[in-house]
């Protein structure tokens, strides 16, 4: 009897050990699917270069879209649209920006979304007295047909022209929406290379006029009214605000798998919900 006592014992411990295996196996099996999942979440690195126009939009959507996807990194540049129309060609950055209409022979192999619009803003020093200019007498100052402010009924001053650097694409959004094919800028302009740096020369000089993205617009400066209509989203948005342009992101061909999850969060609700916390028009 105490032979089969033993024995009972020794059965009950073999089940006990194999049932503590069992739940060991157990237990392991339901962590391995969170190590996968973990393994399987978006990462790698997407370089955003070109328009220094997008660039503070794109800063603050790559900023949003990194704080939901850990694993990814997300480089903004500058550089210019016509630099980001080529990085993106050539395959130095995943996506290019541009804030102006490609030209028939940069779209070859390129895929374009257009992320949001934007309005170009003709700005002058806070202290300068014109509230309005036609189209006609801005390109007329821009050209250097027109070189003092007495000739629109302001002070007895020279104009200071401050504009952006060729390749720009605020540049050459400007140069076909406003002063047109048959003319050119005049060669006496101040060239600068970003609009903050537009921004900041007019805002320190009381006889300059410059140009600078509609998003950039703030109290440093003031945005006159072209051709009796104020420089303001609703404006651009119902076409009444004539000097606009599109903010494209640019891809060679289909984007990798990262670049398309952040292309297509740029896209959404909560995207377009940022492009139209900074100023910017939402392209939906």
């Amino acid at each position: 009897m105490f032979k089969n006592s033993k024995k009972l014992i020794i059965l009950l411990a073999l089940v006990v050990a194999a049932a503590v295996a069992f739940t060991g196996c157990g237990q392991k099996k339901e962590e391995a699917p969170k190590e996968e999942e973990k393994a399987a979440g978006l990462s790698g690195s997407i370089t955003i270069a070109g328009s220094t126009s997008v660039q503070p939009l794109s800063e603050e959507l790559a900023e949003a879209f990194m704080s939901k996807n850990s694993g990814v990194t997300i480089n903004v540049q500058g550089g210019g649209s016509s630099a980001g129309i080529k990085a993106a060609k050539e395959g130095a950055a995943q996506i290019g920006a541009s804030s102006r209409e490609l030209k028939s022979e940069e779209k070859d192999g390129i895929n374009e979304y257009m992320i949001a619009l934007d309005g170009i803003a003709v700005v002058v020093n806070s202290k300068n007295e014109i509230n309005e200019l036609t189209m006609e007498q801005i390109q007329k100052i821009f050209t250097g047909e027109v070189t003092n402010w007495k000739d629109f009924g302001g002070q007895d001053a020279a104009i200071t022209v401050v504009n952006r650097e060729a390749g720009s694409g605020t540049y050459g959004a400007f140069e076909e929406l406003v002063i047109g094919s048959d003319k050119k800028y005049t060669d006496k302009a101040l060239t600068q290379p970003s609009t903050g740096a537009v921004r900041t020369t007019v805002a320190g000089d009381v006889n300059a006029i410059g140009y600078i993205s509609l998003g950039s617009l703030n109290d440093e400066v003031k945005g006159i009214k072209v051709d009796g209509v104020e420089p303001t989203v609703e404006n651009v948005k119902s076409g009444a605000f004539k000097i606009s342009r599109p903010f494209l992101y640019l891809t060679k061909g289909e984007p990798n798998e990262v670049s398309k999850a952040f292309i297509d969060f740029v896209m959404s609700a909560e995207g377009q919900n940022i492009v139209k916390d900074a100023h910017f028009i939402p392209t939906n």
